[in-house]
């Protein structure tokens, strides 16, 4: 994803709200999330000062290979092109199953988003998915008529109705009310005769009551951003909300198969899929693999939190919501292929499948692969209500091999020190990372600013793996208690993503940031 955009509603009207001007627009600051509180002020990861301390010990590394499992990735970016895995076990387009794995041409990972010809771009919400099969299998059913054997999934079903209900109103009412926010520019432009700007919207003389208030919010956001971006993100906002709305009620199921070729609800059928890796937008997965490993002191863009590292690509999570499937298959591919970390910048509300996944967080275990996750963008309290995937499994226990990532940004002040959009959680974030104003990789050779926990969990991913790398005698659940242990701490009071005044160990299990440093230090002092 690029900036997040968040729908809020002003007077009735739903409107796009854009993050403040970025704090690391200096070069100096291109790279802030690899600073160190201490050293620089500034709650980074603390990776630069922990390789200071690793070079100066005489530590040598050992090559890690990080999953992303994402959007997709750019794999010829200059600054990713010499850190994405290969598997040096299949020969390249000879469309042979060299290897064995049941993937054929797996040079770079896989997409399991992907058919003979096309890829999968934007996919409904699980909700819509899950409703149209379970009112399918319910139509026409009332609760006297349903046997006690399926009353429970009934019950499931009922829930499932009416949070989709409402889920298109909302949608429909978001439509509508942006709309209002593209037409009353498309007003002021052919009132002035120009192009909508901050001066025109200034001049233009409202006549309705719902126009002055419009023209209000117009002038807040022109005072943030420009004319000419603010124009966009409204357009992009209402293709991209008509966009779900439509794919809400469609059969999402039968596109599915029509374009990979599975049943998307068949478990037992793990061997789909092909071998583009970049898809139809592979931002966000560019940049989160930038974070993690962009090639360090190359003198070009960015460095990466991580030094020694390779980045298989795996393509398993569209526009819309990840499957369940996709996810657990893509989580086993990366076990089965090596991968010692694993990034996971998703999630959802809704879960289906959700025994299949757990599966593959234990094989994941098992294999002692560690998994990092991004606690997600709505500002709520995961402790109340937990996105999909979870460490928190089926069989009443916790996986110790997962990490939750909540996003914090670059400011030394407590009122904006965390972000406001990330969840968060006492019992159920670890700590919080980077994951405001990061710039880093993006497709067509670029680099660019993105927002969200999606990055804060690759940061954290980097960190791990520069654990790993140089300390590869501890066990994935180790990394974790160690990162856990040595967390930069906040002693200050912040405001949390809900707008209210709290103390960090009030929204993580920490009260903490990751730090790199600090857990460097705590590593080649316990030698």
């Amino acid at each position: 994803m690029t900036k997040k955009l968040i729908l809020c509603t002003f007077v009735g009207l739903s409107m796009v709200s854009f993050a403040q001007k970025s704090e690391a627009e200096g070069p100096e600051n291109l790279n802030w999330y690899l600073k160190d509180p201490k050293a620089d002020g500034v709650y980074g990861t603390g990776a630069t000062k922990a390789y200071e301390m690793l070079t100066a010990a005489g530590k040598k590394s050992t090559t890690v290979i990080v999953a992303v499992i994402d959007s997709g990735v750019e794999t010829d970016h200059p600054d990713l092109k010499d850190v994405i895995w290969i598997n040096e076990d299949e020969i390249p387009n000879n469309g042979i199953d060299d290897d064995k794995n049941g993937y054929i041409d797996d040079i770079n990972g896989w997409s399991f988003l992907g058919g003979p010809t096309q890829d999968i771009d934007k996919e409904a919400l699980e909700l819509a998915r899950m409703y149209r099969i379970e009112s399918e299998y319910f139509k026409g059913k009332k609760v006297e008529n349903i046997s006690s054997s399926e009353l429970a999934r009934f019950a499931t079903y009922e829930k499932i109705k009416m949070a989709f209900e409402k889920e298109i109103a909302d949608k429909e009412a978001s439509v509508v009310n942006i709309r209002m926010f593209a037409e009353y520019i498309k007003r002021v432009e052919k009132n002035s005769g120009v192009a909508f700007s901050k001066e025109t919207n200034a001049a233009f003389v409202a006549e309705s009551e719902i126009d002055k208030r419009i023209q209000n919010r117009m002038k807040s956001f022109l005072d943030m951003v420009p004319a000419e971006q603010l124009t966009g993100e409204i357009e992009s906002a209402l293709a991209s909300m008509q966009s779900a709305l439509d794919l809400a009620k469609q059969d999402a199921d039968a596109i599915r198969t029509s374009i990979v070729g599975d049943n998307p609800n068949d478990l037992s059928n793990k061997i789909y899929g092909c071998n583009r890796y970049e898809g139809p937008d592979a931002f966000h997965g560019t940049h989160v693999s930038g974070i993690i490993a962009a090639t360090r002191n190359n003198g070009m863009g960015i460095d990466g939190v991580a030094d020694n590292v390779r980045i298989m690509v795996l393509r398993a999570v569209p526009d819309g919501d990840e499957r369940d499937k996709d996810v657990a298959n893509a989580i086993i591919y990366a076990v089965d292929n090596g991968a010692k970390v694993i990034n996971m910048s998703f999630g959802k509300y809704w879960t289906p499948n959700k025994d299949y996944v757990d599966a593959a967080i234990e094989y994941a275990r098992s294999k002692d692969v560690l998994l990092v996750h991004a606690a997600g963008n709505d500002a709520k309290n995961k402790d109340v209500e937990d996105s999909y995937p979870t460490r928190l499994l089926n069989n009443k226990t916790t996986a110790p091999n997962w990490i939750e990532v909540g996003a914090s940004s670059s400011s030394k002040s407590g009122k904006t020190i965390l972000a406001d959009f990330s969840n968060y959680g006492a019992t159920t974030v670890d700590f919080f990372a980077p994951g405001v104003d990061i710039y880093s990789t993006v497709p067509d050779f670029n680099y660019g600013n993105a927002s969200g926990t999606s990055m804060a969990c690759p940061a954290t991913a980097g960190v791990a793996a520069l654990i790993r790398s140089y300390f590869p005698e501890l066990s994935a659940a180790e990394v974790r208690e160690v990162l856990m242990a040595t967390t930069a701490t906040y002693k200050k009071t912040v405001i949390a993503p809900n707008g209210a005044k709290a103390k960090m160990k009030d929204l993580c299990i920490t009260g903490g940031f990751v730090n790199a440093a600090n857990a460097v230090t705590y590593l080649l002092e316990k030698k």
